[in-house]
């Protein structure tokens, strides 16, 4: 899979003009971008894996309120913040400044998951002694999170120094398709293989019990792979002082720093936007798939609707990467907005419909017909265009705004406002399904009345907060589009505290 993006990189830039004097070529940093590429693989892994949960924890009937819990497990990505101008400052000179804190994260990464994989099945309710443990499952995620998050603040700020100043748009074509890769692998991968009815009818000849491998192999291979890679990249990737590298700051300065980048009129006026935005997405691109497996779509399957969407995700950011870094990306960015928005109802018209199309078989087992496959998938195809036609411009414009002075904790504010916009809304959804679903109790003449016999629903909580959120899109676009392109148009220097950092 690497391969194939070294090629499709090598493909997109010959195919560029960037070979002219003004913007050296990008072939300049091939090694550098495969290597960002890399790191943020194996940020990706753990994110995906912690995606799995969720439909996991679907399939053993867990309610929407524990769904809400355990979505806080993203939420470090949102308070990186608070310490990111410690792992910015505090760094050892032999070592490198972001090997510093990049080195010993990922093997605790790789120690964190090799000692899940002992205990994963008790805490998924697997041995048979209850339920699964929500606040424990919850906790231990969010400590794994929080490692991802730290290494993600020492990616970030490698990365603005990695790479030459013409290229620093291709931080967020590395960002992309390296998360999107070990995401890929952390919850596709996994939950087809983990998956048994997946395993007996597409990878084994005689059926079996269990997947070709268990959460716990999976974790102890992921565990190992951790170890081993950072050991590489500590022993053969040397740091060295980059051009664009400023002096070190105390803590206390950074933060103070920091506290004046908040106070920039521009900045705070883009904190807003952000965590606004995504508003309008939150039933749509968290409550989905969970509804379709209550609806009785297996979750292997919904996992392998998302590989025919590997190629798109791949090419999509690098071809939207050339358009952004020429041209204004905000200006895309929010022309991709009322498409996502209208697929958004396009969701929830699919999750009505699933239950019509499925057939039970005298052996109890679900299938949907070929056809509602191939809708769902033409329906995530558009929508990851429209996903990234919003996400690698918000990614570009951060890094041509970013204040290199103090190198990833400016990137890293702009990127924890944008999750912290992302995860709240959905933390929300989340928890609104089950209190705005309306039920009754229905009898066997099929009437709705006590004492409760059997439950119905009225009308699912889930389309009420479909159409909620689209509404609540479409008014965000009428007031702050205008807001939004102006930030756009701001000089260089509305973007900085002084000119020059001390």
């Amino acid at each position: 899979m690497l391969i194939v993006l070294i090629i499709l990189i090598f493909v997109a830039e010959i195919s560029s003009n960037s070979s002219s004097k003004e913007h050296p070529p990008v072939s300049n940093d091939y090694g550098k971008i495969c290597l960002l590429i890399f790191l943020y693989v194996l940020q990706g892994v753990p994110l995906g894996i912690g995606s799995s949960i969720p439909y996991l924890l679907q399939a053993r009937k867990v309610s929407y309120t524990d769904q809400a819990l355990f979505s806080f497990i993203y939420w470090p990505f949102s308070l990186k913040l608070l310490w990111a101008p410690i792992v910015d400052s505090l760094y050892c000179n032999k070592i490198g400044r972001r090997k510093t804190w990049l080195v010993p994260t990922q093997y605790l990464m790789g120690i964190f998951m090799l000692v899940l994989s002992r205990h994963i099945n008790s805490l998924m309710g697997d041995d048979g002694e209850g339920g699964a443990n929500m606040a424990l499952l919850t906790a231990i995620f969010f400590c794994l999170n929080f490692l991802a998050a730290t290494q993600d603040i020492a990616v970030d700020g490698w990365a603005l120094t990695m790479l030459m100043d013409t290229n620093i748009g291709w931080v967020s074509t590395c960002n992309t398709v390296g998360q999107t890769i070990g995401f890929v692998m952390g919850n596709i991968v996994f939950l087809s293989l983990e998956s048994a009815d997946f395993s007996n009818k597409y990878l084994r000849s005689t059926p079996q019990e269990g997947g070709v491998i268990s959460f716990s192999g999976f974790l102890l291979v992921w565990g190992v792979i951790f170890l081993l890679t950072t050991t590489l990249v500590f022993l053969f990737k040397s740091e060295r002082d980059e051009l664009r590298e400023h002096e070190k700051h105390s803590i206390k300065k950074v933060y103070q720093l920091l506290w004046e980048i908040v106070q920039l009129r521009s900045v705070f006026t883009l904190m807003f936007i952000l965590l606004t935005i995504k508003i309008g997405f939150a039933a749509a691109d968290t409550v989905t798939g969970l509804k379709l497996i209550e609806a009785g779509v297996p979750k292997e399957h919904l996992a392998m609707l998302a590989v025919p969407m590997i190629p798109l995700n791949i090419v999509i950011p690098i071809l939207i990467t050339r358009w952004s870094s020429s041209r204004k990306p905000v200006n895309l960015l929010l022309t991709g907005m009322p498409y996502r928005l209208f697929l958004g109802l396009i969701y929830a018209l699919i999750v009505w419909w699933a239950p019509y199309t499925k057939t039970t078989s005298a052996a109890g087992e679900v299938t949907f017909p070929a056809y509602f496959y191939g809708i769902m998938l033409f329906a995530s195809a558009l929508h990851q265009i429209a996903v990234y036609c919003m996400y690698v411009p918000m990614m570009t414009f951060f890094a041509n705004i970013s204040d290199p002075a103090i190198g990833g904790t400016y990137m890293t504010l702009l990127n924890t406002i944008s999750n912290l916009g992302s995860n709240w809304p959905q933390t929300v959804s989340l928890w609104f399904v089950d209190k705005l679903t309306m039920t009754g109790c229905q009898d066997e003449t099929g009437e709705c009345v006590p004492p409760c016999k059997v439950s119905c629903v009225y009308l699912d909580g889930y389309y009420i907060e479909s159409v909620v959120c689209c509404i609540i899109g479409f008014l965000w676009l009428l007031v702050m589009s205008k807001r939004a392109r102006r930030l756009q148009n701001l000089r260089s220097n509305d973007w900085v505290i002084c000119k020059p950092c001390p």
